[in-house]
């Protein structure tokens, strides 16, 4: 990995990543997840997400809705389910995604009982699907910031952005182990890498700051 060694930084403020005007459902049953807090005093036992993650005011008590785009009204999105087989929406919303060279996307983060969407709203355009078996682990950190990264050990990871990331990986977690009996394992840490790509590692940081969370994508 010696190669992609760079000191090139890219800094976002989570202060400044978009708020959503509909606030309503970051919240879920966290009961199922594997939690597996690295460097904290927290044990295992605890209630998943509290004493390990500083929680945002904005995400204590909300009520899931799940879909929050009408997946039904958009018929492009139906049409491609209904192509590969997937009927039942766990969860969808528009999501920030970040690609390979550092760039913020918006994208449309569709979860199904059998797999992960991610899909270009402005195109209408299905960029990739993943089945919820390939879905090894969720990466996050400790702190109040929108950030985590879904590990595909066979083929490349995914860095995005959402105020609704506690239902996301509650709903990741719970359809994993509906669909194959595999218990998802939900990682925090203040420091962790995931695969920008199949050759390119990165490492995501973050750090309280006064004014919030600094967050620092470094490529190896």
């Amino acid at each position: 990995m010696s190669k992609y060694k760079s000191n090139r930084r890219v800094q976002i403020d989570d202060l400044q990543l978009p708020k959503y005007d509909d606030v309503d459902g970051d919240e879920g049953d966290d009961s199922r997840m594997r939690l597996k807090p690295s460097g904290s005093n927290v044990s295992e036992d605890q209630e998943p997400f509290m004493g390990i993650k500083v929680r945002r005011k904005a995400s204590l008590h909300r009520d899931v809705k799940g879909d929050y785009i009408d997946v039904p009204s958009n018929p492009y999105l139906m049409k491609t389910l209904q192509k590969l087989g997937d009927n039942q929406i766990l969860f969808a919303d528009k999501v920030l995604k970040f690609t390979a060279s550092g760039k913020m996307k918006r994208r449309i983060l569709l979860i199904t009982d059998f797999a992960v969407y991610i899909v270009d709203p402005e195109t209408d355009a299905l960029k990739r699907r993943i089945g919820l078996a390939a879905v090894e682990n969720i990466f996050l950190s400790e702190l109040s910031d929108n950030f985590f990264a879904v590990v595909i050990p066979t083929e490349y990871d995914m860095l995005m952005a959402s105020t609704r990331k506690t239902e996301i990986v509650t709903v990741l977690a719970e359809a994993t182990k509906s669909a194959s009996n595999y218990e998802l394992a939900v990682v925090f840490s203040n420091s962790f890498e995931y695969h920008a790509a199949a050759e390119l590692v990165k490492e995501v940081q973050f750090e309280e700051v006064e004014a919030g969370v600094k967050t620092r994508i470094l490529r190896k």
